[in-house]
């Protein structure tokens, strides 16, 4: 090529480069826009804001309160009310679902999978095809038989088989200073190591676990998978209360749809962190929109959107007194010494039966309390930060039961009025269920 051509080239180069935007300038690698975040359906938004944080008045047990303390939060979103049963039920039936295709895909009938285009099929690694219905009616011999570890011998449900598998980040890991990412080198340091836990299903179907040390070389070796049993717990309203007839609850209250707008129990906050998870999935399936994953709210969270931007509110109502002006009760607790119907609730009820606090949020006060992301300490106001507080940490199997305390805030059906202040916090374990804890879940907000 001639230099009179080469040069011809080049300019003509150049002058497309001056048309797309300054050439050889920092004009930054993606166009930037003006991005607006949907209002997620069913959250309310929760504005940015500082509030104290800590109990307002003495606590009811007499033990010393932890600190009170200036605290800021970032804007997110927030479930306008507790997660119902109905809304959990939709978690079961896709996790029941999902086993349901597996079974009959590994039965050999592959119709049931997502063909690939020009190669064999994969037994192992397979995309589940939705829009074939599944056969729950069908009396073909080879797809009852495909089925039936699905099943009792009586035909009801196998509950115990609705198993979920789920990975996640162990950040906690990575910001441990042996653990320290080397920039420079572009690697971890040699004794860099990953504590996480494993989980299997062993030959009887129970579900396995163990916590294993290995060292740290990329970011996949922060992965922990998890593997755990996702339907509530219904035998808790008998185990809790040993010496009262609830057996209509235990038969009936996850079961039946006239519970259906009931918020879920029974669930712990191990279920509820797969919840998160798995509607985190669900949702990205269904768009192409960046968004944050859905989370339980951290007890800072919690707290604020409790208070509804009113900084010193005692209860969700802004009022220091669990009554209104005409002696109504505002929330659904236990009132006087057992008249739980004086609030015209006895155990839990449907949800959004009360006025919603100053944010637009229902039932923070009463009903179930709530689990958050939070591990709990006495002291933890003590030692967190001031800007977004959270004290977080990923118990593993082999740690003690203290390690596996998780802040529960709000008060339920069964608490006295002290439980439903916005400021006080108490705990249950990661690994326990009750008839009066449930949760709801939040999404960070992508902006300010």
């Amino acid at each position: 090529m001639k230099l009179s051509k080469i040069i011809s080239v080049v300019a003509v180069a150049a002058m497309l480069a001056s048309c797309n935007g300054p050439a050889g300038e920092l004009v930054g690698a993606q166009k930037a826009t003006n991005f607006k975040e949907a209002n997620p359906y069913g959250m309310v938004f929760i504005k940015k804001g500082s509030f104290m944080m800590g109990e307002n008045t003495q606590s009811a047990i007499f033990h010393q309160p932890d600190n009170i303390i200036m605290a800021t939060v970032e804007p997110f979103w927030m479930d306008e009310t507790e997660i119902t049963n109905n809304e959990y039920k939709q978690f079961v039936n896709w996790v029941r679902d999902s086993i349901a295709y597996t079974l009959l895909v590994n039965a050999g009938l592959t119709d049931y999978a997502i063909q690939p285009k020009d190669e064999d099929f994969d037994e192992e690694n397979f995309r589940i095809n939705w829009k074939k219905k599944l056969p729950w009616n069908s009396k073909d011999e080879e797809v009852v038989e495909a089925l039936e570890p699905l099943y009792y011998e009586d035909g009801s449900l196998r509950t115990i088989a609705l198993h979920y598998n789920y990975k996640w980040m162990n950040y906690d890991q990575a910001q441990l200073p042996q653990n320290k990412f080397d920039v420079a080198k572009g690697r971890y340091p040699e004794n860099a190591t990953s504590r996480v836990d494993t989980f299997w299903v062993d030959e009887n179907g129970w579900i396995q676990d163990s916590t294993i040390v290995r060292p740290l070389r990329e970011p996949k070796d922060l992965l922990t998978n998890k593997i755990i049993s996702i339907y509530p717990d219904t035998m808790v309203w008998i185990r809790d209360f040993q010496f009262a007839f609830n057996d209509p609850m235990l038969v009936g209250y996850f079961a039946f749809s006239g519970y259906a707008d009931y918020p879920v129990v029974g669930v712990t906050w191990e279920q509820a962190h797969a919840f998160c998870h798995w509607r985190t999935n669900y949702f990205s399936s269904a768009t192409d929109v960046d968004f944050q994953a859905y989370r339980l709210p951290t007890e800072a969270e919690w707290e604020y959107a409790a208070r509804g931007g009113r900084k010193m509110a005692m209860y969700p109502w802004g009022s220091n007194y669990a009554r209104d002006a005409k002696g109504c009760f505002l929330a659904n607790f236990k009132p006087y010494r057992g008249a739980y119907n004086d609030d015209t609730g006895t155990m839990t009820m449907r949800v959004a039966q009360f006025r919603p606090n100053d944010f637009g949020l229902f039932d923070m006060a009463g009903n179930v309390a709530e689990w958050t992301s939070s591990s709990y300490h006495s002291a933890a106001n003590t030692y967190v930060s001031d800007v977004n507080p959270e004290f977080q940490y990923m118990a593993r199997k082999d740690d003690s039961d203290m390690m596996k305390r998780k802040v529960i805030r709000g008060g339920s059906w069964k608490d006295i009025s002290y439980y439903m202040q916005c400021g006080v916090r108490t705990f249950e374990y990661q690994f326990e269920s009750r008839p009066y804890i449930g949760f709801r879940c939040v999404r960070s907000f992508i902006g300010d």
